[in-house]
């Protein structure tokens, strides 16, 4: 059996006449094939010439036939144009065609416009599934090695959402970038449509749905002084907030993360990219969040999940408070039990309350070493946690603590990226302003704004 392929450009007369004849001898014999490739007109002599030059023809004129065996691999054979198929009808078939020159024409320009009807059909189908774009700057850090599973594996954004991840950094990190897309497209991840690296910023944030900020500067007192580093910082966000606003989408995501000056860049961010959504940046505390549930699930002897609604105010990467004044526990192995969503006061359970007021308090210095020593895995997975709530909704009744810009709540300084309690629904957060404050914390809050606005 074999399949007679046909291409011509899709306003040619003589390619209507010689595809009617075909669709005339595959309606009427049982072994011919038809198989037609319709080119717009504008790309109709790039194509021949590739064809011709892959298979070895010589060819100049539309349309092109040739046939392909179906059970034989290899190149196939050339028939020819219009004459040489009319011929090979004749000859083979006994069958001519008998159109006239004026239906010749009008074929012609129907096939032209079913083609661009066609083009465009499939123009809109892939406008429908364009990917996700997602940037990540200082891509070189280990935060971002374990961050690319974690985006592409279809359980942040959902899986059938494709993404398309660029990683920026500095010209002296162009090596590392470029293992680490080697390393992820060896990975195959079927929603990755495409993974890259950029180390021009005037390029950066183009068409950005996402952009993880994980730029860290290593704090180290020792060699430079404090406000020094709060000058780099800012210098950076000076180059990055007018680009994001240039270059990335109306309404784009920004999110702070790192071991330093997560609401300093948010802040940051804000003041010099005015046009920015304020509620599409924030800070990520759940790194924090995680390492203190943990600590109490130890002190408890029970699973760290069961551990819920810590809540994290304040300068998520410098003065901070670790609030388990609303910790609930869930699973917890004590002598009153009940079904899967019973749950227990943490305080009511720590009957060692010089614990909570000494040893939990003074263990944040602890907490802080575990957070800024970290290898990448636990900010990695605190990134992806916050971007799936943000997309699917946080747990109804669970409290996650993010950085956010202060409309006053809790008596918080207003235009300042505080974090506080907050609940993401429909693709927003909002913050959980019925929680009740009990006057140490609220005293306690105060003191973190000062320090903050400072």
């Amino acid at each position: 059996a074999a399949v007679a392929m046909f291409t011509g450009k899709a306003n040619c007369p003589y390619y209507a006449k010689a595809e009617l004849l075909a669709d005339y001898l595959q309606t009427n014999l049982p072994n011919f094939r038809v198989h037609k490739i319709t080119q717009h007109p504008d790309k109709w002599e790039q194509w021949l010439h590739d064809i011709c030059e892959t298979n070895g023809w010589e060819h100049s004129q539309s349309p092109v036939i040739w046939r392909e065996l179906l059970d034989r691999g290899g190149k196939g054979q050339l028939l020819g144009g219009l004459n040489d198929f009319l011929e090979y009808a004749q000859k083979y078939y006994g069958i001519t065609s008998m159109m006239l020159s004026e239906e010749m024409l009008d074929v012609a320009e129907e096939n032209l416009q079913e083609h661009l009807e066609i083009v465009k059909e499939d123009e809109e189908i892939k406008s429908l599934i364009n990917p996700m774009q997602i940037w990540i700057t200082s891509a070189s850090v280990p935060i971002c090695y374990h961050l690319i599973p974690l985006l592409a594996n279809g359980e942040v954004f959902g899986m059938t959402t494709e993404i398309s991840i660029h990683l920026l950094d500095t010209d002296q990190f162009k090596e590392i970038l470029r293992s680490i897309v080697m390393e992820a497209e060896d990975m195959a991840f079927p929603l990755l449509r495409s993974i890259s690296e950029h180390t021009t910023v005037d390029k950066a944030f183009i068409d950005a749905d996402i952009i993880i900020v994980l730029d860290d500067v290593h704090l180290n007192l020792e060699v430079q002084s404090l406000e020094n580093y709060i000058r780099e910082v800012s210098e950076i966000c000076q180059v990055y907030a007018p680009l994001i606003e240039k270059n990335a989408k109306s309404e784009v995501k920004v999110i702070s993360s790192g071991k330093t000056f997560a609401n300093l860049k948010a802040t940051m961010l804000r003041t010099y990219g005015p046009s920015i959504r304020p509620q599409n940046i924030i800070a990520i505390a759940t790194s924090w969040e995680s390492a203190a549930k943990a600590m109490l699930a130890r002190k408890l002897n029970m699973n760290t999940a069961g551990v819920k609604d810590v809540i994290v105010w304040g300068n998520i990467t410098g003065s901070n408070y670790i609030d388990l004044s609303h910790t609930k526990l869930y699973g917890y192995d004590s002598a009153i039990w009940g079904p899967a969503n019973f749950q227990r006061p943490l305080l009511n359970m720590i009957y060692d309350s010089e614990w909570i007021d000494s040893e939990f308090l003074s263990a944040q210095s602890t907490l802080r070493s575990r957070v800024s020593r970290c290898t990448g895995m636990l900010p990695a997975h605190a990134v992806a946690t916050v971007l799936r709530y943000w997309y699917h909704g946080s747990p109804s009744e669970e409290i996650v603590s993010v950085g956010i810009l202060s409309e006053g709540q809790f008596c918080v300084p207003e235009e300042i990226i505080f974090s506080m309690p907050v609940r993401f629904q429909n693709g927003k957060w909002k913050v959980i302003t019925e929680l009740e404050i009990n006057e140490t914390t609220q005293q306690v809050l105060g003191r973190l704004s000062h320090e903050l606005v400072q």
